[in-house]
């Protein structure tokens, strides 16, 4: 099964940064800085393991080209 890496790395970095700043807008927006704390927990939930498992996944295509 081929797996689109390059995907894998957006949504992973997504996942982690993109939500963040979504919900630091809208913290500015409604002046309620609680959405920055539990969205940046999720994010450190969601993103964190799909960065790393990506690169594992990108480290072990590696290898197999070799």
């Amino acid at each position: 099964m081929y797996k689109n890496l390059k995907s894998a790395w957006i949504l992973s970095w997504f996942a982690l940064v993109g939500q963040l700043v979504f919900f630091i807008g809208v913290s500015i927006f409604t002046g309620d800085w609680r959405y920055v704390m539990w969205s940046f927990m999720v994010s450190m939930i969601a993103g964190v393991p799909s960065i790393f498992n990506t690169w594992r996944l990108q480290k072990k295509r590696a290898q197999q080209k070799n």
